[in-house]
């Protein structure tokens, strides 16, 4: 055997003894590290409209995050500081500081089609479900591992059951579905424009399609993002919250 047919073979006995654990948690690892900081523009398309803004993230796994709106003008120094399992959202214009509730975690952000638990990072597929490899399927050309995630019993999620697709080659989700209890399709987040950024590829456009209110969607898209980078505990703090900029 040839040392580039030998080494073919590794790989792809390598690639089918992945674990639907294993496969989840670096597809979720590529787009979110054990620390992250970040500059990203969010477009809110509606029937009704159309409003981009701009914002700045840190984040420290899923236990802390803090997000500032850099723009439009009306809503720059507006943040969003998530401690553990707690949130609060500061609004610049009133000088006040409002704690979000638990059972608000997966209302809409800030108008979007992505919930306050999405932006902070709350919840893990790799912690809070169960993985499970149910098929094989190309999307857009590039064969992906089709897996179903379960709620596990004790985790504080909504969602009923997330499909997501996650391709063979380099580990990075296609294409992520969210079902509620019900098994009704609420949302779907389709990956793309992959590129190497803070030193890793990834999708750096994330379209997110909501099956509920017709004709709705968001993009998200990052504009510069480090990972694994070391983050002073200051920025994780009510005086950084309130702090005018």
């Amino acid at each position: 055997m040839s040392r580039m047919l030998f080494l073919s073979c590794l790989l792809a006995t390598s690639l089918s003894a992945q674990t639907a654990e294993e496969i989840i948690a670096r597809a979720e690892d590529i787009i979110r590290g054990k620390t992250s900081q970040g500059t990203f523009e969010m477009t809110v398309v509606t029937p009704e409209f159309t409003r981009t803004m701009v914002m700045e993230s840190w984040w420290v796994g899923t236990e802390k995050s803090l997000i500032v709106i850099k723009s439009p003008k009306k809503e720059a120094g507006n943040k969003w500081l998530k401690i553990g399992n707690e949130m609060w959202n500061y609004l610049k214009a009133t000088e006040t500081t409002i704690k979000i509730p638990p059972s608000m975690m997966l209302q809409s952000w800030n108008g979007s089609d992505f919930t306050n638990d999405d932006l902070a990072r709350e919840s893990s597929y790799k912690v809070d479900y169960t993985a499970t490899i149910v098929g094989e399927e190309e999307i857009n050309g590039e064969p992906c591992w089709k897996i179903r995630l379960d709620p596990k019993p004790e985790a504080a999620v909504v969602w009923g059951k997330i499909y997501g697709w996650v391709r063979k080659k380099d580990f990075i989700f296609s294409v992520v579905q969210f079902f509620d209890e019900k098994g009704k399709l609420i949302r779907y987040i389709v990956y793309s424009d992959i590129k190497t950024m803070g030193g890793r590829t990834l999708p750096t456009i994330w379209t997110i399609y909501n099956k509920v209110k017709k004709g709705h969607r968001t993009i998200f898209k990052i504009l510069d993002i480090k990972f694994n980078i070391r983050i002073p505990d200051r920025i994780f703090s009510f005086r950084e919250l309130e702090r005018g900029d």
